[in-house]
Parts: structure tokens; sequence; C-alpha cells
């Protein structure tokens, strides 16, 4: 059995994009009231009945409210209990040290509503397009871009800047078949989005550079626009839509490179990167200015712009759904050790291309040659064969001649 989301592009009437507005503002007026009851009144309540607030004893307080505003009954009820089970999930994680404390939810960020799924019906209406029923809200047509799979167990509607979606939460029977397909190295750069083991090459679509491009162009007339007035308003609008439509270019080609990979390898071996502090600011502090400033930041949208962390995220499961596996290594000295001899040199890497062993003159592509330390680094086989010396003792070719540099690290089975 496996989880999956299926998102489609909602196209509602006027009527029912209004309908949409107020379901999801009471949604927020009560996700908001249920963390002020939390957060302001929890000592009162305790002290006046020597319980806790808890999603129960809310939902209560919530039957009272709408039978006291028909504004709010107006809205299903299902709805507004997702918004408290969302709350007391978040207190959960909260004290569980997952996550920080619960804040309040803002109109124009969290625009959404949620149902269950036995409340809800889909059914075909053309070959291109199918339709939804939602409680209180009625049918509500979508463009089917792929077959509807699974029990339904709850249904978001959100809003982005490129209009509004529903999100199926499905529950798929699935048996993962034995996957006998080769292991494969990734080296996840900037140049090369990922640099495969077996010598290719996969970069994000250069679509992506010519709407970033217009990104910015757009924010600096931004800047100029007046605050408060409506041409302000209309070209934030744009300036979102135009990020909205690079993280959907982006994650498209994330999906069908990650789908390539886990057809073709039943093994993926990543570098372990901790892409938050590869991506810190180098500011530093007024006692202590950082250096190179202008370029850590260029550099750090160049790393975010690839999406090396959803793109690891969405191929996980794609490995997992066909019987794969994705494992992870240290990142220490793979882009400087020879896949050839496995000497350890920083010299090798003459250029972001270009890797030439200082010790037996083997070249290769740059990234290509981490990729095959990466797949190495994970198999068991190199640590019987070549002898490869744990992390921890793993040296850079400068305290030493090159004959007696260190292999490479290995660990793991694959």
């Amino acid at each position: 059995m496996i989880n999956r989301g299926l998102r489609y592009k909602l196209s509602p009437s006027s009527e029912q994009e209004a309908l949409f507005r107020q379901f999801a503002g009471v949604c927020r007026l009560v996700y908001n009231l249920a963390l002020e009851q939390r957060r302001d009144w929890w000592r009162q309540y305790n002290s006046e009945t020597g319980r806790h607030f808890n999603y129960a004893s809310q939902c209560r307080e919530l039957t009272r409210l709408r039978a006291e505003y028909d504004w709010i009954a107006a809205v299903t009820q299902t709805c507004q209990q997702q918004a408290l089970r969302d709350l007391d999930k978040a207190f959960s994680n909260f004290l569980r040290g997952r996550s920080r404390y619960p804040t309040p939810r803002k109109k124009g960020i969290n625009d959404a509503f949620r149902f269950q799924g036995r409340e809800v019906e889909v059914e075909k209406v053309s070959a291109k397009w199918s339709a939804v029923r939602l409680p209180k809200i009625g049918w509500v047509k979508f463009r089917d871009t792929r077959p509807l799979r699974g029990a339904v167990k709850n249904v978001t509607v959100s809003l982005d800047a490129l209009g509004w979606h529903a999100s199926f939460a499905c529950e798929i029977e699935h048996f993962a078949p034995a996957n006998t397909c080769p292991p494969v190295g990734i080296d996840r750069g900037v140049a090369n989005t990922l640099a495969l083991s077996t010598g290719e090459r996969m970069s994000v679509p250069a679509s992506l550079q010519a709407i970033e491009r217009r990104q910015r162009v757009a924010q600096r007339t931004l800047a100029r626009r007046k605050k408060g007035s409506a041409r302000r308003l209309r070209q934030l609008q744009r300036c979102a839509r135009l990020a909205a439509r690079r993280a959907r270019i982006r994650r498209d080609w994330q999906h069908k490179a990650a789908l390539d990979i886990s057809r073709s390898f039943g093994c993926v071996v990543l570098e372990d990167l901790n892409i938050r502090n590869m991506t810190a600011s180098a500011r530093g502090t007024i006692e202590e200015p950082g250096r190179m400033v202008r370029q850590k930041s260029g550099l750090n949208r160049s790393i975010l712009n690839q999406g090396w962390f959803g793109f690891e995220t969405i191929l996980a499961y794609k490995l997992d759904e066909r019987g794969g596996r994705l494992l992870k290594v240290s990142p220490a000295f793979t882009s400087q050790t020879c896949s050839e001899c496995g000497a350890v040199e920083s010299q090798s890497r003459e250029s972001q291309a270009a890797f030439v062993c200082q010790h037996c003159g083997f070249r290769a592509h740059a990234d290509h040659n981490a990729a095959i330390n990466i797949l190495r680094r994970n198999t068991a086989s190199m640590r019987m064969e070549e002898g490869h010396k744990p992390p921890g003792e793993v040296r850079t070719g400068r305290e030493f001649p090159l004959p007696e540099n260190p292999q490479a690290e290995a660990g793991g089975g694959c």
C-alpha cells in the first residue's frame, strides 16, 4: 500500500470561486481562533476544568460557534474540523521538537480547505475534463491530466498564483517487484544538475534562466510602485505568477528525470549534502562581517535553482515504488579523488569540468569522475578490492608525496 498525491487545476465558475474564498476564510478564522485559545487561555481553561485544550474539546467549542453564527455554519463542518486537526498536529510536532511554535494563518498565503474522501465524488466529463462534487459547492470541473488511482482519502482545495487546484490524497494497493537493475552514482552540481556514473549528464531546462531574468525585471518594477496602489498589487501578482511558473517547470523536470532514473537503476547513491548549511548567507555580523557576500549570494541562488532536495525527495519514493533503494554517502573528497587510481589530490580538479589526475594522468569530466567515486563509496567490493580507508582517515595530498595518497572511502553495501 502506497500513498500518493495527485494535483489538478480546477476551472470554477465565478460563483464557485466566491464560495472557495468564503470556505478558505472561515477555515482560516477557525484555525486562528483555536490557536488563540491554546496560546492565551489554556491556563484559565485548565484551572476551571482541570483539562487541557485538545482536538475533541475544541470541536465542541466549534459546534457552539456554528450555532451562534450562520455565516460560519454556511461552511461545511468537515473543513473546519480539518483545520482543527491541522492545529492539533502542529502542536504535537512542536512539543516533539519537530517544528516551531504554530503561527496564525494569513490571507493570501493560507488559502486552502480540505474535505474527507468519503464526501467527494469524481466523474468523467470528456476525454480531457472531469468534475469533482464538493459539499455545499457542487460540481467543479478540472483538467484531467492523469488518471485518478486508488481510494481517495481526502481532497484539499488550495489557491496559488496560477489559480485554484485540487489535491487528491489517494491510497493505492501496490506490491513492489524485485528490482534487478544495476546501481548508479549521481553527483549533484550547479553547471550540471545531475551527473551519472554512466557518463550521462542532466540539467534543469534553460527556460528557467529566461523566466528568472523576467522575474528580476518585474521585481525591480515592483520596487518602484507605490505601496497600497492597484498597480503595485497587479505587479505583485505578476511576480508571483513568474515564481510559480519557475517552480512548476522545475518540478516537472524533477519528476521526469527521477522517473527515468528509477526505471533504469535499482540502487541510486547520492552525496549526503546539508543543503541548508550550503546555502546559508555569508554576511556575518556587524562585529565580524562576512567576505564575498554577493558572490556567495549568487552561488546560493544557483544551488537553490537546481532543486537538489526536491529531486532527492521525488526520486526516493519513485525508487521505493519500483523496489529500488536510495542511499547516501559522505561527500568528502569525491571531487578530488581519482576514480582510476584512487589518489586524492586537490590540484587534480583543474576546472569546473576538467579532472586530470596528478598521479596517473587519468582524464575525465570532473562531475563524471565524482559520480563514479560516489557509487564506489557505497560498494562493498571497493573496500575489499582496493582497501579504501574509513572517512576519518582520508587526507588531502598536500600532506605527503603523491605515491602515498590514501584511497577514497568505502562503506555500506549496495
